[in-house]
């Protein structure tokens, strides 16, 4: 690759990362404010998880369909055009009255950042070789994992500090900023196809059912969707709540409560310095054993840790362990129907965050009824099952 166009293809992949920041911090916001927004609007912490379940409903349904979209229409393209929109439901959120005027504005924002990640994923899959691809989708997660760290900050300091209201105008200024970025970086990816003479992809011939009865009609990858549906549900449900249970347990602020569990990020990314050693040592089988064990080890020190700084340790296991399991289905989702990989990747994407969605549903049931302790017991048991679980069918696959 030239090296001029290897700097364009480096920036785009940057904006891209960028871009998945943004809705990562979009995501997580609201997690260290929901006893503010429960106080605010006279409910209980459980039912003012909504806003989290919302987000994550609308995000995870819609990237079922941003696929095809994607493939037909561009997709860096479809993209940009859904981080404007980003924006929308997030000033919607800022003026909100009530708690189900929040909960739509949150869902419309879910729905509009479904096709940023998983179609980032997906351009990326076709953009680089499959001996390079682990590496960049590793760099490419730096932005969502930041991201994920920066929305746990930022809701608990705005709640403090100057409103909740503040951090969704925040966001509303970031998806701006970052979807004027990316709809330059379409304007000289088409002026350099231009320039090389080359003419735009067609679009594919299938029709949305018939790439979807592709992408399940392989065994394969009806089991990865399975798994991410499942490892979202864990380890989201839990996460989502850690916030409210330290600031309850050792009554630490929202956003000191925030901050240790954004230390999740750290254990992220350390994930990210040593992947390619420990996928060396432990092969694909070992990461996925290795990721639930460290993720029971996680929800252990949350529920049994004697002290808030307990937490701190907590969250860099939960990162940590969370990436060991999920970077090796992330690797198989891009590669798993090569022949739909769009749709693939966007299904890959919609089952982890509908997963997440019903975890933290369920897991507000449970802390209604039976407090976070339960909670992160529940989680630490079940885990270590299904690192266990994909290490089996990966061996079964691998003969």
């Amino acid at each position: 690759m030239p090296a001029s166009h290897a700097a364009s293809h480096h920036r785009a992949i940057a904006l891209l990362a960028l871009a998945a920041f943004v809705s990562a911090s979009a995501f997580r916001i609201c997690d260290p404010m929901l006893p503010r927004l429960a106080a605010d609007f006279g409910t209980s912490t459980g039912q003012a998880a909504a806003t989290v379940t919302a987000f994550a409903v609308a995000y995870g349904l819609l990237q079922m369909f941003f696929g095809p979209v994607g493939d037909r229409y561009g997709k860096y393209r479809v993209v940009a055009v859904a981080t404007f929109a980003c924006a929308i439901g997030s000033a919607g959120a800022v003026l909100a009255p009530t708690l189900d005027v929040l909960v739509v504005c949150r869902a419309l924002s879910g729905a509009a950042g479904a096709g940023i990640v998983p179609l980032s994923m997906a351009w990326i899959g076709d953009t680089v070789p499959y001996e390079e691809r682990q590496a960049t989708l590793a760099r490419f997660l730096t932005g969502t994992i930041l991201g994920m760290a920066m929305g746990q900050l930022a809701g608990g300091w705005f709640a403090d500090n100057i409103g909740w209201r503040w951090a969704f105008g925040a966001l509303v200024a970031g998806y701006l900023v970052v979807g004027l970025l990316l709809w330059r970086e379409v304007g000289r990816q088409a002026a350099r196809a231009a320039a090389a003479g080359a003419s735009p992809a067609a679009a594919p011939r299938q029709g949305f059912a018939a790439q979807v009865r592709t992408v399940l009609g392989v065994p394969w990858a009806r089991i990865v969707l399975a798994t991410v549906f499942v490892e979202g549900l864990l380890v989201f449900g839990a996460l989502a709540f850690a916030p409210a249970y330290l600031h309850a347990r050792f009554g630490l602020s929202l956003t000191a409560a925030g901050a240790v569990v954004a230390v999740y990020a750290l254990g992220g990314l350390l994930y990210t310095l040593v992947a390619g050693p420990v996928l060396r040592r432990l092969g694909e089988r070992g990461l996925a054993l290795a990721g639930g064990l460290v993720l029971c080890a996680a929800f252990v020190a949350y529920w049994l840790g004697p002290a808030w700084g307990w937490g701190l340790l907590a969250s860099m296991l939960a990162g940590f362990g969370y990436y060991l399991l999920h970077a090796t289905l992330q690797t198989h989702a891009t590669q798993m129907v090569p022949s739909a990989r769009g749709t693939a990747v966007a299904w890959f994407a919609s089952c982890l965050f509908l997963g997440q969605a019903v975890g933290v549903a369920l897991a507000g049931l449970v802390v209604d009824a039976a407090g976070a302790p339960a909670l992160f017991g529940t989680a630490a048991v079940l885990l270590p099952l299904l690192g266990a679980s994909f290490a089996w069918s990966l061996r079964r696959r691998l003969g």
